[in-house]
């Protein structure tokens, strides 16, 4: 996702697209996270927006908040490292779950929604591995059970490292370098000053490290024992998730229902994608079975 607003026209708006109320939360033990809220309407059910690999956000879902809005409450956070998350000396996906969960907890909310996008996927599944009565449900936006190819995690041991030392030595020319690259294709004065501000504070060393968690983790042991209601929106023209991943994912998913949407890996941000369409598609689907699982439970 760093690179997730290159070509994307869409950006040239986002000043006039709210990204809600910003809240920063303490969390005990933990740390502070920013979180972006609508309130959405009373009594709506609530969906946890957790972004991808780079982004924070507002960066990953700013082009969907207007529509989720309308039907419910929304929370957006900023992932460790990422954004105005948590810092973190040690970026571990499990850690961005309980994060998420804690979020929760601070604002009364039992149940929820994970949606995630790209490494949000993983992120979202967590939450449900770890703590499967909080969620009701899955949305698993343009992910996959894994990311890498058994060998190539043998590559990332040793560059990656590497790469750590080497930000967290000069941070402010590493993360002045990562928002250059993103500005440079980003139309207009607001959008630049957009991504400007997302990505101030976000830690190129945690990024780094985050790029290697995501690379070594597979849920391929334990995506079938998901039991809560799911859908996977799969981006068709993906060259970073390969499509066939993202199927196999909602394949491997008992009763998971899959949502194409027509773009590449950079379908959230893109002004004529089906992908905020589809989303919507699919939070309602996975909402309205929860609910019909809950009424005949009861």
């Amino acid at each position: 996702m760093a690179d997730a607003l290159r070509n994307r026209s869409a950006v040239d708006s986002v000043e006039r697209r709210p990204l809600g109320e910003e809240r920063f939360l303490d969390l005990k033990g933990r740390g502070r996270i920013r979180v972006l809220e609508h309130k959405g309407p009373k009594g709506a059910p609530t969906l946890v927006l957790l972004h991808g690999l780079g982004a924070t956000g507002g960066l990953n879902w700013f082009s969907a908040f207007p529509e989720l809005e309308q039907r419910y409450r929304v929370l957006a956070v900023d992932h460790r490292g990422h954004g105005r998350g948590i810092p973190t000396r040690r970026f571990r996906l499990r850690d961005c779950a309980d994060d998420a969960v804690a979020v929760t907890d601070q604002l009364g909310i039992d149940r929820f929604i994970a949606v995630g996008y790209s490494m949000g996927g993983p992120i979202a599944k967590l939450c449900w591995n770890r703590h499967p009565r909080r969620v009701r449900g899955l949305v698993l936006c343009a992910t996959s059970r894994y990311f890498t190819p058994q060998q190539f995690p043998i590559l990332t041991r040793a560059i990656l490292p590497g790469a750590v030392v080497g930000a967290r030595l000069a941070p402010n020319l590493i993360r002045e370098q990562i928002i250059e690259s993103m500005l440079k294709t980003v139309p207009g004065k607001e959008g630049k000053d957009f991504v400007r501000r997302e990505m101030s504070g976000s830690d190129p060393a945690a990024l780094a490290q985050a790029t290697r968690a995501v690379l070594r983790f597979s849920s391929r042991d334990w995506a079938s024992n998901i039991t809560v209601p799911t859908a996977v929106v799969i981006t068709t023209r993906d060259e970073i998730v390969p499509t066939g991943r993202q199927h196999a994912l909602a394949a491997a998913i008992p009763g998971a229902k899959s949502f194409e949407v027509h773009g590449d890996h950079f379908a959230c941000a893109a002004r004529n994608s089906n992908f905020v369409p589809q989303l919507l598609a699919a939070c309602a689907h996975v909402d309205a079975e929860a609910a019909r699982r809950h009424a005949a439970a009861a």
